[in-house]
């Protein structure tokens, strides 16, 4: 009886240890299993969030308008011309050189003169003969064109030189016939020149012709005096379609859209990983910048500006700084 009792009892004791050590054994895989699931879930989620930039929505006035070119350019020149028929003795003048009213440009000494010499001077010292005769100069602007140098022989009435007038100098502004009306109510325009000065421009006369092919109008602008412009500049004249104050915009890289670009919208952050997609109505883009006609948000909202390209509504994102 002593044998098989202590047979017994150890049979026991071995069960008994068996059930705790697999009891214990499930305890630590589960919490094995736990962790495991808690780091593989901590780990998607921070793989699943996309890095993006933010950025507020600006609010201030902004102003619709387009560019066009004008052309600098002379609206009347003068044709200098030869009062004798004779030699050109001397020429005072070169191509491009500013001259007044008044200024002698060229000597011309008769051909008679030439001839004759100074016989008549000797016969008679109290006749004052020379036989030269002066042009000069019946506007101040530049000379545009030379055609004679000393020693030329002319005719009577023959062409020696072009002036431009200064006194015409303007700006002509090829205008689209469509918009007229946002041209001819104004009086004055901006011009913006290559070298970046910028002048202010007055509307002075629209020409009573239109082009039949481009089916645009000439407009004259007429500057202030200042430095001298060359003729054929081309400059940017802005003309304002519109001005809407208080206008929020954002930046452009902000507005995505269809392939079909007739739906537009924005990603916002709704709290600190998390953009949601706001559908707007875009107006007039100036610069960088998209005005946003609808819906109106708070200068507090956050749109993001970059890694926004793809981002399903909600999604999961991780703001870094720009």
């Amino acid at each position: 009886m002593t044998k098989i009792g202590f047979l017994v009892l150890f049979v026991f004791a071995a069960v008994v240890s068996c059930k705790n050590g697999s009891g214990s054994g499930s305890a630590l895989d589960s919490t094995a299993a736990s962790d495991s699931a808690s780091v593989k879930s901590g780990g998607e989620t921070e793989e699943g969030r996309t890095p993006v930039t933010t950025a507020p929505v600006s609010f201030g006035d902004i102003t619709d308008s387009i560019e066009l070119n004008a052309t600098s350019a002379f609206l009347q020149s003068s044709f200098i011309r030869s009062t004798a028929t004779g030699y050109v003795k001397k020429v005072t003048i070169k191509p491009g050189e500013l001259v007044g009213v008044g200024r002698v440009l060229f000597s011309i000494e008769t051909k008679e003169s030439t001839v004759i010499g100074n016989s008549i001077s000797k016969l008679d010292s109290s006749f004052k003969f020379t036989g030269v005769n002066v042009v000069k100069s019946p506007l101040a602007g530049y000379i545009t064109q030379l055609n004679h140098q000393p020693g030329d022989y002319i005719q009577d009435g023959e062409q020696l030189a072009v002036i431009s007038d200064m006194n015409s100098f303007v700006f002509l502004l090829n205008l689209p016939y469509e918009l007229r009306p946002l041209v001819l109510n104004k009086k004055s325009v901006d011009l913006l020149l290559p070298d970046g000065v910028a002048l202010k421009g007055v509307i002075s006369q629209v020409m009573p012709t239109v082009d039949s092919a481009s089916q645009t109008q000439q407009v004259v602008i007429r500057v202030s005096g200042g430095k001298p412009i060359p003729q054929n500049v081309i400059a940017r004249v802005r003309i304002v379609k519109s001005q809407r104050p208080h206008a929020q915009t954002v930046p452009k890289t902000a507005v995505l859209s269809d392939e079909s670009q007739t739906s537009f919208w924005v990603m916002k952050l709704i709290d600190s990983a998390t953009a949601v997609k706001i559908p707007v109505r875009k107006g007039s883009e100036q610069n960088n910048c998209i005005e946003i006609l609808d819906p109106l948000f708070s200068p507090n909202d956050r749109i993001v500006v970059t890694g926004n390209y793809g981002l399903p509504d909600t999604a999961k994102v991780i703001v870094e700084k720009p």
